[in-house]
């Protein structure tokens, strides 16, 4: 009787393995038919309601694709770990997919905080770079680190200039030392952790501000600039992936792209001090805003400090108590939302183990161009050269054309701080429309009416150039900014730091920002040679040829460009392992919920998500 039982019991399981379901299943969980000491065979796939209940294979026929049962059952079986972790990460995505706007922000209102906090070194970063260029128009400033172009006049009639050379230096060595520490960045956190990488990068970029505020020649300024490259580079990462680590799904978007409005921040205040210094004829014109940096930096370090590490870190590190304390950390115990720690830090190790099964237990560069994560680092290299690509250097050159016009000076860089401005605006609004349209559709829209708008700035360019034709490329490049900033602007970084897999999102998105420097690099160089009349003299025309690098990017985008929108890192995982296309997405991610997996809710509740009812 007992072996005719045991055979009964291994029919069911090959059936169940076989032509029952296996034709019309998709992404389902392996559960146990037999006791916890059975062998991995008497493990099958069934897919599971929202409670946990099995769906009959009639119900599962209904607009499931199919897949490869198999999946699932290898990872259950070749990684015994799982199976004991498999009911308690069910429960706790479930509890993330349930969450509402509201929940999270009542839930997580510390993570909140410490991500917006971390996030402000990019105010210090995008405030740093810009200055130079704006100090290029400060006589002083060329006076102290320039040479004379007239020097055979009296001294109190000579010129001072800086050589194109040394110009383009300026601006490019930031960005080369931004390359240097983003790779260092990809290292060193996966070593030391968030929280210590964080700490000594704000105390190198205060101690190398000295060589800065104090230069007293150009090979002393371009050296600081490369310098405060550095921690530069850090802070474009590991501000962005701590958020995508820290957040829940529900606010990981809204954190993870409210970095482009960071960085707004720094432009608008460096492009204000500007403003307010441009009358000043002293060597403090320039020295005191660039010590105003010490200003945010060291009470950001201060603070920084006590800043709790990434769950996610310490989880891949084995420290799952350390873990739990710090996601309680960034939690809220409230009585009328409940997150269960013990469980979500079980999902995190489900993530990570699964992950490890999948694309291998090594976390170097290399790792990042094998199997599926070559995919993802595709996808995270080329939304981030999209930024320069699509046209958003012209930006910086709104007010060159509003001088063009006639505007003074001054005007112009009044211009200049209504436009970052409208920036910022377009910015807060792309959490509103990241919620109602999601990331592809919103970037896609993005890139097509970036185009748009490029195309009738080369139109207008090939006019005869008058202050008529000035005031239309400077408003048109106004409307591009805001365009910009509302869509491909914020969504590139909740797009890169979403796509990475959690345990290369690190290493991933330092390529993707390395890509995106060295095309600024590039772009730097070519876009002033475009519009200087002493140059090319390309003037508005130069739009057409963004205008041409932005069609590229969209047809790449409507190719390549999936909606990563509502799901999980390990539901990313999987998608990305069945190598679904990036149209296809969206369908999948109807199928996971049909079939169950994971005990996904229904698209109803989502829609209601944002309001915050359950």
């Amino acid at each position: 009787m007992k072996n005719s039982s045991n055979s009964r019991r291994g029919n069911k399981t090959r059936s169940c393995l076989t032509s029952d379901i296996a034709p019309h299943t998709e992404f389902l969980e392996p559960i146990s038919t037999a006791l916890e000491s059975a062998p991995p065979a008497n493990y099958c796939l069934e897919p599971l309601r929202p409670g946990g209940t099995l769906i009959s294979p009639p119900e599962v026929r209904v607009g499931v694709t199919q897949t490869n049962d198999d999946f699932f059952h290898s990872l259950s079986g070749t990684v015994p770990a799982l199976r004991g972790l498999s009911v308690d990460a069910h429960d706790a995505t479930n509890t993330e997919h349930r969450m509402t706007f509201l929940d999270g922000c009542r839930l997580y209102p510390k993570a909140i905080a410490w991500s917006a906090l971390l996030s402000t070194t990019i105010v210090l970063e995008g405030y740093g770079t810009i200055l130079l260029n704006g100090f290029l128009g400060f006589p002083v400033f060329r006076q102290t680190f320039g040479v004379p172009t007239n020097p055979n006049f009296l001294s109190d009639e000579r010129e001072y200039g800086i050589s194109p050379a040394w110009q383009a230096g300026l601006i490019n060595a930031a960005y080369t030392g931004q390359i240097l520490g983003l790779m260092l960045n990809g290292l060193l956190t996966d070593r030391f952790g968030y929280h210590r990488v964080m700490v000594g990068s704000l105390i190198c970029l205060s101690l190398l501000l000295f060589l800065t505020v104090f230069a007293v020649n150009i090979v002393m300024l371009l050296a600081s600039q490369v310098l405060c490259g550095l921690p530069w580079g850090i802070f474009q990462t590991l501000s962005m992936t701590y958020a995508a680590e820290v957040m829940p799904l529900a606010l990981r978007a809204y954190l993870t792209a409210n970095i482009n409005n960071c960085w707004l921040v720094g432009q608008i205040s460096a492009t204000g001090i500007l403003r307010g210094f441009i009358n000043v004829t002293s060597e403090w014109s320039f020295r005191v805003p660039l010590a105003l940096q010490w200003a945010l930096a060291i009470p950001i370090l201060i603070v920084v400090l006590f800043a709790p590490e990434s769950p996610w870190w310490l989880v891949r590190h084995e420290r799952h108590e350390q873990a739990k304390k710090s996601l309680l950390r960034l939690t809220q115990v409230r009585s009328d939302v409940h997150i269960n720690a013990d469980k979500t830090i079980t999902m995190l190790h489900h993530t990570n183990e699964a992950e490890k099964y999948l694309n291998g237990s090594e976390l170097s560069y290399l790792s990042c161009f094998k199997g599926t994560d070559f995919r993802r680092t595709e996808i995270a290299c080329m939304v981030c050269i999209t930024q320069s690509l699509c046209g958003a250097a012209l930006s910086g050159y709104a007010v060159y054309f509003f001088q063009q016009a006639g505007l003074s000076t001054q005007n112009s860089f009044n211009v200049g701080l209504g436009m970052f401005g409208a920036a910022l605006v377009g910015g807060i609004l792309s959490w509103i429309w990241l919620r109602i349209f999601g990331r592809r559709t919103l970037y896609l829209w993005g890139l097509i009416l970036s185009f748009i708008i490029l195309l009738v700035i080369g139109g207008v360019g090939t006019l005869k150039e008058s202050e008529g034709t000035s005031w239309t490329i400077g408003c048109l490049i106004i409307s591009f900014t805001f365009i910009y900033d509302t869509t491909i602007g914020p969504v590139c970084y909740v797009l890169v730091a979403e796509i990475p897999s959690t345990r290369l999102r690190v290493k991933t998105v330092v390529l993707a920002r390395v890509a995106y420097n060295l095309i600024s690099l590039v772009v730097n160089i070519v876009t002033p040679r475009m519009l200087n009349p002493t140059a090319w003299n390309w003037g508005g025309l130069s739009a057409f040829l963004y205008a041409g690098t932005t069609l590229y990017c969209l047809i790449w985008a409507y190719f390549r460009l999936p909606e990563p929108k509502g799901l999980t890192y390990l539901e990313l995982d999987i998608l990305f392992n069945k190598k679904a296309s990036a149209r296809r997405f969206r369908r999948v991610q109807r199928n996971l919920e049909s079939s169950g997996y994971f005990s996904l809710t229904q698209a109803n509740h989502l829609d209601r998500s944002w309001w915050g009812y359950s």
